[in-house]
């Protein structure tokens, strides 16, 4: 769960690019300085930060990438700041390569793996204003309190209706995952399908109502059963997919 900015900075400068990263236990800012490449694959970048002493640390790896179907260039960093690797991509929404802007995003790496959802509490609340959702998720490993932000970025049917967001430790909101309006087939019931990315692969669970709470604002959210009445394409955290 990793969220941040990446911006390219002028050419004179000596880090070829700045930002911050974001997770619900740090706030750090990187930069990514050229290396040498040994071989076709080895990184372009050095992901360098700084200690708590005002040491500057090597704390990963970065690669310049082209997408296989889109074709935009985007940025795959492999940073470890002590808690073990992890994998995040810098992308670039639509406007900003339309503008020619040097400003990324910085969104986790699309798990090819799924988490067993398995004993799971959790709430989800419909907010009064700006067509949002509260609610929190837990079980004995993790417990997660967010947000379902309406997404901005929706073109098709086939797009999230929300993006999952949490808090970093100064309050920059992370993109966690993506969330889906649904209704049943068998009983015509609404429901929201979300779709979480946790450090051990994508979480799914439904948020329901039962008859109690049926008609009003708050969601039990229960593990995924599949029924085959999900819809929606589910099977990646991009910006709008």
């Amino acid at each position: 769960m990793f969220a941040g900015t990446l911006t390219k900075n002028a050419e004179t400068a000596a880090a070829v690019y700045s930002g911050m990263i974001h997770s619900a236990r740090f706030d750090i800012a990187i930069q990514l300085e050229t290396r040498t490449k040994m071989s076709e694959r080895s990184p372009d970048f050095d992901v360098t930060a700084v200690n708590k002493s005002g040491r500057k640390v090597h704390i990963g790896t970065a690669w310049s990438e082209t997408g296989n179907t889109s074709g935009n260039p985007y940025i795959s960093m492999q940073i470890d700041v002590g808690l073990g690797p992890f994998r995040v991509n810098a992308v670039q929404t639509k406007e900003a390569r339309e503008v020619g802007s040097g400003a990324f995003e910085i969104i986790p790496l699309v798990s090819n793996g799924a988490m067993k959802s398995g004993s799971i509490s959790g709430e989800l609340t419909a907010m009064d204003a700006d067509n949002a959702f509260a609610g929190y998720i837990a079980n004995m490993m993790f417990d997660l309190d967010f947000m379902l932000i309406e997404n901005e970025f929706k073109t098709e049917e086939t797009h999230p209706d929300y993006r999952i967001e949490v808090s970093s430790p100064k309050g920059h909101p992370i993109r966690v995952g993506s969330a889906w309006m649904a209704k049943s087939n068998r009983t015509g019931n609404d429901y929201v399908s979300l779709l979480i990315n946790t450090p051990d692969g994508d979480l799914r669970v439904n948020a329901v109502q039962n008859e109690e709470q049926r008609g009003g604002q708050t969601f039990s959210i229960i593990p995924f059963v599949d029924s085959g009445e999900q819809a929606q394409d589910t099977g990646g955290l991009s910006l709008v997919a």
